[in-house]
């Protein structure tokens, strides 16, 4: 709250559990496709849960604009195929990802990290600015451009790939070419914590 309080923040909703969650509640929002994928495929019921609690936020709070983190792009994805899906009123403007000097983004799973882990874990910006730098540079076949993502995460001792897509960021469909609305994600373990991180091409 000192820190809303310092940003300028005028008003704050903080629920009970008891609001949010009443006696004998069992209905949900359950997402398509879109959240089967992904993040979906290693946490199948995550996206059914963010879906729900965030129509209920939506519901209770009226918003004209919520604002969501890019780095959570696939979140941001489902809300707004929700948001649209079920005619909510609401604008969703997703922000951009805020990254560390050497390009990690920030997370709380960083703080898991030790000195040599925080150091490899630069691996994950580094093989997105290289599919970057691979699609600028004329590159449009997508398995091509993740297979040297791959190669480049896998040079890395201490990382263990979870997947490297790149799909369309509206749809979440796999794209074998590259396109302006490509989202390029990775999930990579380092260690013991599995961190996330992804660019949109524009």
């Amino acid at each position: 709250l000192a820190l809303l309080n310092a940003a300028g923040t005028e008003a704050v909703f903080m629920p009970e559990v008891d609001e949010m969650y009443p006696p004998g509640a069992d209905t949900a929002v359950i997402p398509g496709k879109i959240a089967k994928r992904l993040e979906g495929a290693a946490r199948p019921e995550h996206f059914r849960g963010v879906a729900t609690i965030v129509l209920k936020l939506f519901n209770l709070t009226q918003p004209h604009r919520a604002y969501f983190g890019q780095k959570d792009a696939q979140q941001v994805a489902v809300i707004k195929k929700m948001v649209a899906d079920l005619n909510v009123p609401v604008e969703i403007v997703a922000m951009p990802t805020v990254r560390e000097i050497d390009g990690l983004a920030m997370s709380s799973r960083n703080s898991y990290l030790n000195l040599t882990e925080r150091q490899a874990a630069t691996v994950l910006y580094r093989s997105l600015q290289l599919a970057k730098d691979l699609a600028g540079n004329g590159e449009q076949d997508a398995e091509i451009i993740k297979r040297r993502m791959t190669e480049l995460i896998k040079a890395e001792p201490l990382a263990d790939v979870d997947y490297v897509s790149i799909v369309n960021a509206y749809s979440l469909d796999e794209l074998d070419v590259m396109t302006k609305s490509a989202l390029i994600s990775v999930a990579v373990r380092i260690g013991k914590t599995r961190l996330i991180d992804n660019v949109i091409l524009t």
